[in-house]
């Protein structure tokens, strides 16, 4: 396990003279205004993988507005989990962010004993009013990666694309799928090769499963993982990215990404500590688009060679999408190749 503190003294003095200061000058006594919320991230990867790198981002962001004080944990194992949430519970944390997809049961028992504490975490189930200081999320990034799939559509010659996950999980599901129905809005007839690597972290495995697909015929890759990319790079092929964009890594491969802004979800569960009024809620309706929780990835390099007929379904698509107009259907159950 990894600790890292994100704790600068010299900011921190300085924020919070400037908050003493606006609150002032707004008639607000000093004394009044909220400190920051002592915050823990526990992580069971890098804070480099894109998934939890969004979350990080996100406190990261908060602690620079003085909203929090941030301590983060990595590379926890889902058998230690629970020993490092009640750690951190105990040291006076009073609000604790994280993914508890591998202890689930756990981390939801560890919550019941600190009520006083609130949990926001990642998680494939919903919340439970039996225990109101537990909130879940999820990255219901959707609406991009519906978006992504059509410029995908528009891009693939050979009508094959190959698609690498970590593990079939409604949060991996659910963006296949929407991915998936984008490409069809622009080829019905295309095909798709489905796989997961059973490891939210492994990119020679992802790497080597999408040789497997490109050998297989696949011309365009969705990277859901780290290390596809690698792959279509040295094949010469492209790629879609996921929940981060890595084109500047990848300038003539990635394509285009759906990204995930973790923001709107952590800004609402500390505007919530803030307040006391924090309880059990699903907090995943906060990615979605019209909440400012996805976007698309600038289209940088591929500006202007994404055929016109997808760039101008993806401007209406996300026009309807923000007004309510057109709803990306949500698909949990597992996708297969096809």
């Amino acid at each position: 396990m990894t600790t890292r503190h994100y704790i600068n003294r010299r900011r921190f003095l300085a924020t919070t003279a400037a908050s003493s200061l606006m609150a002032g000058a707004m008639g607000i006594s000093p004394a009044l205004a909220a400190d920051p919320i002592k915050t823990a991230g526990i992580y069971t990867v890098p804070v480099e993988q894109q998934w939890v790198s969004r979350i990080h981002k996100a406190a990261l962001t908060a602690q620079e507005r003085g909203d929090i004080s941030y301590t983060f944990s990595e590379n926890v194992s889902n058998t230690d989990y629970a020993r490092v949430l009640r750690e951190y519970a105990e040291a006076g944390n009073k609000l604790i962010i994280g993914e508890v997809f591998g202890a689930e049961q756990e981390a939801r028992e560890v919550a019941a004993e600190y009520p006083d504490v609130a949990f926001l975490m990642g998680s494939s189930f919903k919340e439970d009013a039996a225990l109101p200081n537990f909130a879940v999320f999820d990255n219901y990034i959707q609406d991009a990666s519906y978006l992504s799939g059509i410029i995908a559509g528009s891009m693939t010659e050979s009508g094959n694309i190959g698609m690498v996950g970590g593990f079939p999980i409604p949060e991996v599901n659910r963006l296949m799928h929407a991915f998936m129905a984008g490409a069809k809005e622009m080829n019905p007839d295309i095909t798709f090769q489905v796989s997961f690597i059973g490891s939210w972290f492994d990119p020679p495995k992802a790497k080597e499963t999408a040789f497997a697909m490109i050998e297989n015929g696949a011309d365009l890759l969705y990277a859901e993982r780290f290390g596809v990319s690698d792959a279509a790079k040295e094949k010469g092929i492209l790629a879609i990215g996921n929940v981060i964009d890595t084109q500047a890594d990848y300038p003539d491969t990635v394509v285009a990404s759906a990204i995930w802004h973790f923001e709107p979800t952590l800004d609402k569960a500390i505007a919530e500590v803030q307040a006391g009024a924090f309880v059990a809620a699903d907090y995943g309706i906060y990615s979605f688009m019209n909440q400012g929780g996805t976007s698309l990835a600038p289209l940088g390099t591929f500006e202007g060679k994404i055929p016109a007929e997808a760039m101008d379904l993806v401007t209406q698509r996300t026009e309807e999408i923000k007004s309510g107009a057109f709803t990306v259907t949500i698909n949990d159950e597992e996708p297969k190749s096809s």
